[in-house]
Formats: structure tokens, C-alpha cells, sequence
């Protein structure tokens, strides 16, 4: 049975991504194990991972649009933009009168049709300023380690898309435990979005566009392209069944090919195609199976001829 494929891993909160990846290296006896999408430790959700040749395929995954639920607590901001960080602005919204009520101040409260009212700036294509606590590297050094080490950095926008953004009610004020902060406000929001977004910094600037301040929690990735969490598995529960061949998850189309033409592709040599191969992306990606449907490598096509790029089975 083949050691390559890839799994989808339903990551609990609280362990790294890299953590999530120990199961695999233990079913399936291989070093070789890799994933597409890092969640940052408390969050939760889809990981979409690959073992042997199939990890060369992990860019093509990483580069599918995403679903992530997550909830908003406005009121205060902490250093990683998480609701348990270190708090390092807050709002006392809910003000109250003085001793003698002789004034009272203003209490603010945002609702629904509030929160609803200022999405509309952060659908479409727009620019994201990532958390200083984040992967992204400043010549060559991730920008947490640099966090961590009391440097004061600046990072630049970066243009990612949203396509849905959407509020699923109001929460109450204590349904979240270990908030560093007083929340005047919590809400439970859902996102579709591009890769490269970060929901910390979508709740950083959603609360800045209400006049407040804000962080998340319960961050979960619900989808990665075409595949959702429902047909994922806790890593304690993985089995070698759980394997999935390459077109399950990646849909670029498939050319069955005889044992003749497959021996053209394995030697790395150009195979002529005249039949047209509907379905085939810009880069004209394809995958190449036997006449048993088992995609054996992946390749291009261009009118003419199929070129191999990746070999996927193993070899005998």
C-alpha cells in the first residue's frame, strides 16, 4: 500500500500544526510529511497534510481560498491580537455615573446592525497589515522571534481578498474563558477569504472601524478549496485508511493513459497528445493515471503533448 497521499488532520486547539503532523510520521512510517496552511496554536480546524512524493503538491493546496469562523471581542487589544494576550489597549466603553449621578457619561454599545454596517470595508480586495506576532519573516527571521526578543518592528500591508464576511450573532459578555481584558461587546463572525489572511488582524481592524479596540477567539478553519472539516479526523484517530489519493484533493483534470504511455511519462520524456483535455487551469496542470484511475504523476499539458513535472507513486 502506498505511503503518499494526503490527510486531513482536524487540529485541536492548543498544539502546534507542526505537532499535528506527529500521527502521520507514526501511521506511515515516513520523515517525509508536510502541510499546507499553518494555524497558530489556539487555533482550531482543517489541516490539509501530505506524506512522501504527494508533499511536492502542497503549494497548490496552500493556495486555495479558506473558511475560518471566529469570535470578536471588542473592547481591548492585547499584543498578539488574541483575547489571552497581554492587553495593550482597551476602551471602557460601558462608563458609569458618578458617586453624586450629577453627570453621567455615555455608555457605547454596539449591535449587530453595527458590526454588520462596516464589513462591507473589508470585502473585495483589500490591504492587511499582519500581526507583529506572526510567520512572516524581515530578512530571514520570523517577525514573533523578533517580537519576542523585545524588537519593535513594522510590517507592510498585503493585498489579500475576502469574499464573504458575515456576523452569526451576538455572544454574551462571559461565554469566553480567560479573557485578559474587559470585552463590552462579543461577536461570532464566519469568513471566506485568500491565503495570506490573517483573522487576528481582520478583528483588529473591524473593532478600529467601529471606534474601538479589539481581539479574537475560537479561531476555526471550516474549508481549503473544495474540502471541508466534516471529512477530517483527530490525529488520534488516524488510521492508514485515512490516506486520500491527490484528486481528491486537488481537482485538476485526469488522463488515463496506458502502460505504453506511462513508461513515456516515468522515463521523464514528453508523451504527444492531440486530444484536446477539458478543465486544464493556465498553467495547464494534469494528472496522469492508469487505466485503473490511480494518478501516478503529476503534469503539463500544453496542445500536443503532456511534459512530467512530479512523479507520484512509489517506485518499485
Amino acid at each position: 500500500m502506498s505511503n503518499s497521499g494526503f490527510v486531513l488532520l482536524d487540529k485541536i486547539a492548543g498544539e502546534t500544526s507542526f505537532k499535528a503532523l506527529f500521527p502521520l510520521k507514526r501511521v506511515f512510517s515516513t520523515k517525509r510529511v508536510g502541510h499546507a496552511g499553518t494555524l497558530d496554536l489556539r487555533a482550531s480546524g482543517l489541516i490539509i497534510a501530505a506524506t512522501g512524493r504527494v508533499t511536492r503538491l502542497l503549494p497548490f493546496v496552500e493556495a486555495k481560498d479558506k473558511c475560518y469562523s471566529f469570535r470578536l471581542h471588542l473592547g481591548y487589544q492585547t499584543d498578539t491580537l488574541e483575547w489571552d494576550g497581554e492587553v495593550v489597549m482597551s476602551d471602557e466603553c460601558r462608563a458609569v455615573s458618578s458617586e453624586s449621578n450629577a453627570e453621567s457619561l455615555k455608555v457605547k454599545e454596539i449591535s449587530v446592525a453595527d458590526l454588520e454596517a462596516v464589513l462591507p470595508q473589508f470585502t473585495g480586495n483589500i490591504e492587511q497589515i499582519p500581526p507583529k506576532y506572526c510567520a512572516v519573516k524581515i530578512n530571514g527571521v520570523r517577525a514573533s522571534d523578533l517580537m519576542e526578543r523585545g524588537r519593535d518592528i513594522e510590517l507592510k500591508p498585503r493585498k489579500i481578498n475576502i469574499s464573504s464576511l458575515k456576523v452569526l450573532g451576538a455572544v454574551a459578555n462571559d461565554a469566553t474563558e480567560g479573557c485578559s481584558g474587559k470585552a463590552f461587546a462579543t461577536f461570532d463572525l464566519i469568513c471566506e477569504c485568500s491565503k495570506g489572511t490573517y483573522i487576528r488582524a481582520l478583528g483588529r481592524d473591524i473593532a478600529r472601524a467601529l471606534g474601538t479596540f479589539g481581539c479574537v477567539s475560537h479561531i476555526r478553519r471550516h474549508r481549503i478549496g473544495e474540502v471541508t472539516l466534516d471529512k477530517a479526523v483527530r490525529g488520534d484517530d488516524l488510521t492508514r485508511e485515512h490516506l486520500l489519493p491527490v484528486d481528491q484533493v486537488l481537482d485538476f483534470p485526469v488522463v488515463r493513459l496506458d502502460d505504453a504511455q506511462l513508461a513515456v511519462i516515468r522515463q521523464g520524456n514528453y508523451l504527444p497528445w492531440k486530444t484536446p483535455i477539458e478543465g486544464v487551469d493556465a498553467e495547464g496542470n494534469v494528472f496522469v493515471a492508469n487505466m485503473q484511475g490511480e494518478v501516478l504523476s503529476f503534469c503539463h499539458y500544453e496542445p500536443g503533448r503532456i511534459r512530467p513535472k512530479i512523479y507520484l507513486a512509489e517506485d518499485e
